[in-house]
């Protein structure tokens, strides 16, 4: 495995090894895959040494997400990467997230309650949902468990009635059908095991955004990204081979054609210039004129004349040094 890992360096790799590492990282069935994928790829991105060094940071960070820490570890330590600012938020999540698998409770309830402030200022249910899922727990014990259920609701319950009331409403109805059964009353929805994969949902997506971490591997977008655009960026080079006009495409970071991506891929607002039909970047960032209507700089700079210009979508002449970037 150590020499495998080695080796998986994608800038030195042969096209189908490449395939057959992220195969082994991501599960993809690959069997069909017969197409050169290199031809959509420049060769010369990862050839700086600190750019070799950044991809194996971001290799040993997704084996850290997914818990396959010996892996990382082995990784990290050949490629002398240091991991241990980068191993130990993962090391306490993953382990957190195997307890509930297990449905054990006390460790993540643990860290929610030392997170309690920040956890309240992005409005997170985490706390609560466990608690819930605890007392739940205690109900489907029957009637044996009443007053220990009750005496539960009434020291970890009772904080969030402000925030939760309704559900708290619907917890202590099922006391009434603990002699005949919870099953088979109206609150039997409660006790399904789907409540189990929201809470570990939840505490992954509240932990990342506690710690600053993407909820998805950064690693895994990218592949999952590039899998997806691959087909359209293969059939657009051979057009442009078979009509001799390759040189269009000339390896910039940017593309020939756009490629929808879904909505799943969409992290930021983007531009588009109504004018130029171009995307806004930090270099051409969309400006505000005096008027309200919004063009790229590279539009702005087109159109103006002196110290004049003419918005293109009302009559308002305006000073090209009154429009201001816009930041989305």
């Amino acid at each position: 495995m150590a020499k495998l890992l080695r080796r998986c360096v994608f800038y030195s790799m042969t096209s189908r090894k490449r395939f057959i590492f992220i195969d082994f990282i991501f599960n993809i069935n690959l069997k069909n895959f017969v197409a050169d994928f290199a031809s959509t790829s420049r060769d010369d991105v990862f050839s700086s040494p600190d750019k070799v060094v950044l991809l194996n940071k971001v290799i040993c960070q997704h084996f850290y997400r997914q818990g396959m820490l010996d892996i990382a570890d082995e990784l990290a330590s050949e490629a002398g990467v240091d991991s241990e600012n980068g191993k130990e938020p993962f090391t306490e999540l993953n382990y957190i997230l195997d307890c509930l698998k297990h449905r054990d409770l006390d460790p993540a309830l643990e860290w929610a309650e030392k997170h309690r402030t920040s956890l309240q200022k992005q409005n997170s249910s985490l706390e609560f949902k466990l608690h819930q899922l605890r007392f739940i727990g205690l109900i489907e014990k029957g009637s044996s468990c009443q007053n220990e259920a009750i005496q539960y609701a009434r020291t970890y319950l009772s904080q969030f009635v402000h925030t939760h009331e309704k559900d708290i409403q619907m917890l202590m109805g099922m006391l009434l059908y603990l002699s005949n059964g919870v099953s088979r009353s109206p609150y039997a929805h409660l006790l399904q095991p789907s409540l189990w994969a929201d809470i570990y949902d939840t505490f992954t997506k509240d932990a990342c955004s506690l710690l600053g971490l993407s909820v998805e591997s950064p690693l895994s977008v990218c592949v999952n990204a590039g899998c997806i655009a691959l087909p359209a960026l293969l059939n657009i080079k051979q057009v442009m081979q078979q009509r001799q006009v390759s040189g269009i495409w000339n390896g910039k970071d940017e593309l020939p054609i756009e490629i929808d991506l879904g909505p799943e891929k969409r992290f930021h607002s983007v531009f588009a210039c109504p004018i130029l039909k171009q995307q806004s970047t930090e270099i051409n960032p969309p400006m505000r004129l005096a008027c309200g209507h919004v063009i790229s700089r590279d539009a702005l700079n087109k159109l103006a004349n002196s110290n004049k210009l003419k918005c293109p979508y009302c009559p308002m002449e305006q000073n090209p040094a009154d429009a201001r970037i816009i930041y989305f």
